[in-house]
């Protein structure tokens, strides 16, 4: 086995490289740009070597560079991880001639199934349904509208050497076609280094299935079943679970067996995945093979107890698979939640700045992983507890750490695995909950709202869920009044904790529990709930809207985090302190509380609200990006939906468009600048 690996990788998955490879003894390097000089994956690994600039174009994709890191630190593998080097056969090729191992499959593998061209060509030639699409490269933007109006609107414009969401757009005209060429093929370039763009038809209202294999050089091939990746915005997977709530036995193994033949047919050997897109009938459709290891294979992992990065070592090692096909079982259920740096507020846009706190649940034991002794731990100081279910957070950032605009928002992977798919889901809305993250916007509260969402609980999803549930965009969760009832009556009793707090402070030590006083308004979002507050040793009774209800906690005045039993029920909310009152947050529900005396209450209904300022006539940047591109200029007339600038963060290029008719009275930025949220990029007249 090999005694040195270099991890070709930065962040969440070079962290998780590391974790195996220490576990399995091997000793690891990690690569560095400036940007990541502090990053977790650095202070992890037992040597790191820095390898240039920020942007990836000028460091991690660079194959040279990393060589000079193979070759200075003498280690005997590499292994890429996922995005940046993983699928490019260049890149294998060069350690082959090196005499270095490539854990990943072998060059002329990556050449015939990384490429989604030649792929679908091997797969047509195979006998395998594939979805219908111009194979060819598309040359310009016209090429590209006159291409998909011939395979007939939506079409699907992606890049060829693409994955993780990247270089992918959904055309539904000509515009939208040329507008997506240009983009996905920027995006390619910036992210892959390669600009190879193709066309196919996009199948509406589809499920995304995709098939885990696993292949050793010695001819054995196995699957290790699906995952169901259908809850997806602008392409990128958000929500993952295995197994798919949605197929049978029969076309789980007519699917596997599929994605064996394949791989088999191109010499594969190491993880990968074959994705289908699967439609209402079950009918099933290669989309293409990801000739590495994915974001979600955790959660294949929490099913099976199959260690995939060490599979992936082994494998690269000359090692036999030591499982067959029987095998292999599905045990339980796992579900994944993306957790990105990302404001769901403002469309998704981009998030960047420092965490300010960054607290993930604890961490807890169950299944598979911990029966095969295969359970990796995010923190390997930290024994998790065993329990009925696992948690499992896998993440490369740490509190105090920066998220960066010059890479991939993705913070984290949280993980729950139970005996079934209820149990999860219940297990991930209590990890959500309990998860803290401060200092930049992310998505852990449209996170919460999947989770509760109906049609999310009975598995009636497909990868248009985001697009149809929420059209106009994530605008927060708003509560039923029982639940809203029961958080009211949680503030009071905590207000109360509070109160007390401070009269001692203060100085009015003799009965200060009477001078806090039982009867308060608590006013949640201008709802307002009158309550009486009962207080003994071991917590209060909240008498509200004509119920009791108890609340007990250990919560005290400065913690972030109140778990609560509310009438029976558990409750967690993220506490602050804002002026007069508290912000909390629980299940996607951002909420405004103020506890008063009833006085007080009744002055503050007189109060008139403050309106927040008219930007109407300014197109203002809305998250922290390069400017790639000015479509308009001073005093052009622009119509609704007219594309104005184009910014660039985080990999992703976001198409800014006109949301009324008007004309340009100033243009305030240019190509090349660097703009903060809230910067004005144009004003109208």
């Amino acid at each position: 086995m090999f005694k040195k690996i270099l991890i070709a990788n930065r962040g969440e998955i070079a962290c998780r490289v590391i974790k195996t490879a220490k576990k399995m003894g091997i000793a690891t390097v990690a690569v560095y740009s400036d940007a990541d000089r502090n990053a977790l994956h650095v202070r992890m690994a037992d040597e790191a070597i820095h390898i240039g600039p920020a942007p990836a174009n000028q460091s991690y994709i660079v194959i040279d560079k990393i060589m000079d890191a193979v070759r200075r630190s003498g280690a005997e593998a590499v292994h890429p991880g996922y995005g940046f080097l993983s699928e490019n056969m260049n890149f294998a090729a060069v350690l082959e001639k090196e005499g270095v191992v490539f854990v990943g499959p072998p060059s002329p593998a990556i050449e015939a199934m990384g490429d989604k061209i030649t792929s679908k060509k091997l797969a047509q030639e195979a006998g395998v349904s594939t979805v219908p699409g111009y194979m060819g490269l598309v040359a310009d933007a016209d090429e590209a509208a006159r291409i998909s109006a011939q395979i007939g609107y939506p079409v699907m414009i992606k890049a060829s050497a693409g994955g993780g969401g990247k270089g992918m757009r959904i055309a539904w005209n000509d515009q939208e076609a040329r507008e997506g060429f240009e983009s996905s093929k920027n995006e390619a370039a910036n992210s892959f280094g390669d600009d190879r763009i193709f066309i196919e038809k996009f199948v509406t209202e589809p499920r995304h299935i995709e098939i885990q294999v696993l292949a050793d050089q010695h001819g054995n091939c196995v699957y290790l079943h699906e995952r169901e990746c259908s809850i997806q915005r602008r392409n990128q997977k958000v929500i993952e679970e295995a197994p798919s709530p949605f197929l049978d036995p029969e076309t789980r193994r007519a699917m596997g067996e599929q994605a064996v033949a394949l791989a088999k047919a191109v010499g594969y050997a190491s993880a990968g995945t074959v994705e289908f897109i699967v439609d209402a009938n079950k009918n099933f459709y290669f989309l293409e093979m990801n000739t590495r290891l994915q974001v979600e294979h955790p959660v294949t992992e929490l099913i099976t107890g199959i260690d995939l990065v060490e599979q992936m070592i082994r494998v690269a090692g000359g090692e036999k698979l030591p499982f067959t096909q029987d095998d292999l079982k599905i045990t339980g259920w796992a579900i994944e939640s993306r957790l990105y740096a990302e404001d769901p507020y403002r469309n998704f846009l981009p998030s960047i700045g420092r965490l300010t706190r960054y607290r993930p649940p604890v961490e807890t034991a169950a299944g598979p992983l911990v029966e095969a002794d295969r359970w990796v731990p995010s923190n390997p100081d930290v024994e998790p507890a065993e329990g009925d279910v696992a948690v499992r957070n896998d993440t490369g950032v740490y509190e105090g750490g920066e998220i960066s605009m010059f890479y991939d928002p993705m913070i984290a992977k949280l993980c729950t695995w139970a005996p079934d798919r209820a149990q999860a889901i219940e297990a991930m809305r209590g990890a959500l909950d309990g998860f803290e993250v401060e200092g930049i916007g992310h998505n852990l509260p449209f996170l919460s709202a999947v989770m509760d969402h109906p049609r999310f609980v009975s598995g009636d999803i497909s990868t248009a869920f985001i697009a149809d549930e929420y059209p106009e965009g994530f605008q927060g969760v708003t509560l039923p009044d029982e639940e809203l009832a029961r958080i009211a009556a949680a503030s009071a009793a905590m207000h109360r904790v509070a109160e007390i707090r401070r009269t001692q402070i203060t100085g009015r030590l003799n009965n200060h529990e009477r001078r806090v006083g039982e009867n308060w308004v608590v006013t949640i979002d201008r709802r307002e709930f009158p309550v009486r507050v009962n207080a003994d040793r071991e917590g209060s009774t909240v008498a509200i809207g004509g119920q009791d209800l108890r609340v007990e906690s250990d919560w005290k005045p400065g913690m972030s985090l109140a778990r609560l039993t509310v009438g029976g029920e558990p409750l967690v909310l993220k506490v602050d302190r804002i002026p007069a009152g508290y912000r909390l947050r629980t299940r996607g529900a951002d909420l405004k509380v103020q506890v008063r005396r009833p006085r007080g209450a009744e002055l503050a209904r007189l109060m008139p609200e403050k309106l927040p300022p008219d930007t109407s006539k300014f197109l203002l940047c809305p998250m922290p990006g390069l400017i790639v591109r000015i479509n308009v200029g001073e005093g052009d007339e622009v119509q609704e939906g007219q594309a104005l600038a184009t910014v660039e963060a985080m990999k992703m290029e976001n198409i800014l468009r006109a949301e009324r008719k008007g004309v340009v009275k100033t243009v305030n930025a240019a190509p090349g600048e660097s703009l903060r949220v809230d910067d004005v990029i144009m004003e109208f007249e």
